[in-house]
């Protein structure tokens, strides 16, 4: 497999598969970013440290919206495989990958919490890998059998690769579009 990788067309593919595995999951934190406001998940309340559980950045509006998102983006993407007749995604696997990016970010962000680093707060490696922690693990609980069918090796480098880059520009056009405060 590894010596696989470093054939062209093999790692284009490869490089496609991921992208388009992991579309479900990329959706849902910029839309959480554009729709989100409103009551915080933790509701305000503090950790026995002190600190908020989550913050103010963590809203049931961004949660779900994002969420929706990450859904709805994912019913496109299997409306496409359709048409162009092949079959990566299913409606379960959607569901889990956009759930799953947002359970991951608020994992995240209560450890952060917890590490006393504030709302915007660069924190390398968890800032850019949450998401797709997050929606591993639920595939990986709840539709492990897609996960081993869909996510090789190869597919598994690439998303590892492609996920700090994709995650850096979004937050620059986010930043730069007045969304966010800072551009990481």
């Amino acid at each position: 497999m590894i010596v696989d990788f470093f054939n062209i067309d093999y790692a284009a593919g490869a490089l496609f598969t991921a992208l388009w595995i992991m579309i479900p999951a990329y959706v849902p934190n910029p839309i959480a970013v554009v729709v989100g406001g409103g009551t915080p998940i933790d509701l305000g309340k503090h950790y026995r440290d002190g600190r908020r559980v989550l913050g103010d950045g963590k809203t049931y509006r961004g949660l779900f919206g994002g969420i929706l998102g990450g859904i709805l983006v994912g019913i496109l993407l299997i409306w496409i495989e359709g048409m162009l007749g092949f079959s990566i995604h299913t409606l379960l696997s959607v569901v889990l990958l956009a759930s799953g990016a947002l359970i991951g970010d608020l994992v995240k962000s209560f450890f952060k919490r917890r590490l006393n680093k504030k709302r915007g707060e660069k924190w390398l490696i968890a800032d850019q890998y949450d998401l797709v922690a997050g929606a591993f693990a639920m595939v990986a609980l709840f539709d492990l059998p897609w996960l081993t069918a869909h996510v090789t090796l190869a597919v598994a480098l690439w998303i590892i690769i492609a996920t700090p880059l994709l995650h850096r520009g979004a937050n620059i056009i986010g930043y730069l579009a007045g969304m966010k405060d800072v551009p990481w």
